[in-house]
């Protein structure tokens, strides 16, 4: 991979009218969440980068979506769009149909996004064609957007499979990702139903070169009834993509990376069941994450943190 490039003046041509006209297309798919989405439209239509369409892809609302987002269809980039009910994951596909930019970014409808964000990754991409995503950091959110934690998780750059095995590190708010990502490995697997990012990123892995740049760029709204907030679902679920991954590609892991990130997942998944007192999971998932890697610092430390808490019961 050659030196990555992150120059000024790259920044600099993204402001200049003329200097070339790159669409981005912005997905925003929305369930329900009237209350929100006029403020993650505004954080779309606030970027310093002009030259975007924003789809915004109404999963079937039974809300006032329609009358709160009528007033924004003035501007000729907002476009709407009704289905009925099928999931997000239908909903972002549907959108990705119909968008027409070389570059995609997706906002969920209570999300917000720096001002700067499109302007600086798509900068980045501009400056270094041999990376396809960029991704950075977000802030935590509550319902009222007052920010409650500006810390993030360890993200990764290059061929990041191994890390992803581990656990997902791209944040699908704060991504800009070249449209033909999306041509040549498709969009989001429906029959997912949880985490459907989280397997568009492990796939992307295997073929294109992630880029993380440091800094906020995006705000994520945490609220209790997400189902991204159900941990139990969201575990069996990840647990799933990553066996299929692997039938399909795992030949672009080595052993070694391999038994790295699947040690690091079951010992995610150890430490969270026995946090909750399900014991027989938690060893259940520590004796797999001994299996792949007995030697690993990591698994027994791991180890400990599981079995010392059941003993002083």
């Amino acid at each position: 991979m050659s030196q990555l490039r992150y120059e000024t003046d790259a920044v600099t041509a993204v402001r200049n009218a003329g200097a070339f006209m790159t669409t981005v297309s912005v997905v925003t798919p929305t369930y329900n969440r009237a209350r929100f989405l006029p403020d993650a439209i505004e954080s779309v239509l606030a970027q310093t980068h002009s030259d975007f369409e924003l789809i915004v892809w109404d999963d079937g609302s039974d809300d006032d979506t329609r009358e709160v987002l009528e007033p924004y269809l003035a501007d000729s980039r907002v476009r709407y769009f009704y289905q009925e009910n099928q999931g997000q994951s239908y909903a972002r596909n549907h959108a990705l149909e119909h968008a027409s930019g070389d570059y995609i970014a997706f906002l969920d409808s209570d999300d917000l996004w720096a001002p700067d964000k499109l302007e600086k990754q798509l900068a980045f991409l501009l400056a270094n064609p041999e990376v396809d995503i960029v991704h950075g950091d977000e802030a935590m959110i509550d319902e009222d957007g007052k920010v409650t934690s500006l810390a993030n998780m360890r993200r990764y750059s290059g061929r990041i499979t191994r890390y992803l095995l581990a656990d997902n590190s791209v944040s699908i708010a704060t991504v800009l990702v070249r449209r033909r990502c999306f041509v040549e490995m498709g969009g989001f697997d429906t029959s997912v139903g949880v985490a459907d990012d989280y397997e568009l990123w492990l796939r992307f892995s295997a073929r294109y070169l992630f880029h993380y740049e440091p800094g906020i760029v995006a705000s994520y709204r945490v609220m209790s009834e997400q189902i991204s907030s159900d941990k139990r679902r969201r575990f069996a679920a990840n647990e799933n993509i990553i066996c299929k991954f692997l039938e399909r590609y795992g030949d672009v892991l080595s052993i070694r990376d391999r038994r790295w990130g699947l040690a690091r997942f079951f010992c995610r998944k150890a430490r969270y069941f026995a946090s909750v007192g399900e014991w027989s999971v938690a060893s259940s998932a520590i004796a797999r994450a001994m299996w792949h890697a007995p030697l690993d610092p990591v698994v027994w430390r791991a180890l400990f943190r599981v079995v010392l808490p059941r003993r002083q019961l």
